[in-house]
């Protein structure tokens, strides 16, 4: 989606404020595959986040994705799980999607505060990490984004540290749906420096490794303060994802 259009949404969604059941605050992000607002639901008065798409701007191709991304995420119901209330159309053509608000700090503005993390809370976060990919990948299903950015510290229930898995926009099925248009996807799918060396040569045989390798590289960032391959040009560090080692955490 180009800015064209991501300005035009941002303008008609100002002047709706309403969708659906729910009242628009705020915008509170945003991605390649649309807007994320904070909410709140008409009755309930319960905070919630919007995530919302204007249909006639995207082929069909894009549209199956944001839709794919609903029905898979909603199947899921681990607690560190981002969880999906509902979804729908306006009758304007936005497709939107409601989901629990949190709030809290990323992992990357975590590491941005604290340099490097004890290793005994490190553990503590890659393990509700993993948890919440357990269930994916039980279910056939892979994230394929797991990075920091996508990784949120909430408190529940009176517990600090409490992991949320985010933004399962890139999920995909590990065998994928023979009637679907999903597994043609153009470019790279993943984020530069968490992305696993098989999903950049060889896409269309992946499985849930993919997102351990992204798992184990946010480990590596949390205890040294640094990326496994620190470059800033994105091509030298695709090349080495591909064809170097990874330097252990202790060098």
């Amino acid at each position: 989606m180009n800015s064209y259009y991501l300005n035009r949404l941002q303008t008609e969604i100002v002047e709706l404020r309403e969708l659906g059941q729910y009242s628009l605050v705020e915008k509170i992000g945003e991605g390649g595959m649309g807007k994320v607002y904070k909410a709140q639901h008409s009755l309930l008065k319960r905070p919630t986040a919007i995530k919302l798409i204007r249909e006639d701007q995207l082929d069909e191709t894009a549209l199956e994705h944001f839709e794919r991304e609903v029905q898979l995420t909603s199947q899921l119901n681990h607690p560190n799980t981002i969880s999906i209330y509902d979804y729908g159309h306006s009758p304007d053509g936005i497709f939107y999607y409601a989901m629990e608000y949190l709030s809290g700090i990323t992992l990357d503005q975590l590491i941005k505060i604290e340099k490097k993390i004890p290793a005994e809370r490190v553990v503590y976060l890659l393990k509700q990490i993993c948890g919440s990919l357990a269930e994916a990948h039980s279910q056939g299903l892979i994230h394929r984004d797991i990075k920091p950015g996508n990784i949120m510290l909430c408190q529940r229930g009176g517990d600090y540290d409490f992991v949320k898995v985010l933004d399962f926009g890139l999920v995909r099925e590990i065998v994928p749906d023979p009637g679907s248009n999903i597994s043609q996807e153009p470019g790279i799918m993943g984020s530069p420096g968490f992305i696993a060396p098989e999903l950049l040569v060889m896409k269309s045989e992946i499985d849930a490794r993919s997102d351990l390798y992204s798992v184990g590289a946010i480990g590596f960032l949390l205890l040294t303060g640094q990326r496994v391959f620190p470059d800033s040009d994105i091509d030298v560090v695709l090349h080495k994802t591909v064809n170097a080692s990874p330097p252990r955490p202790s060098e």
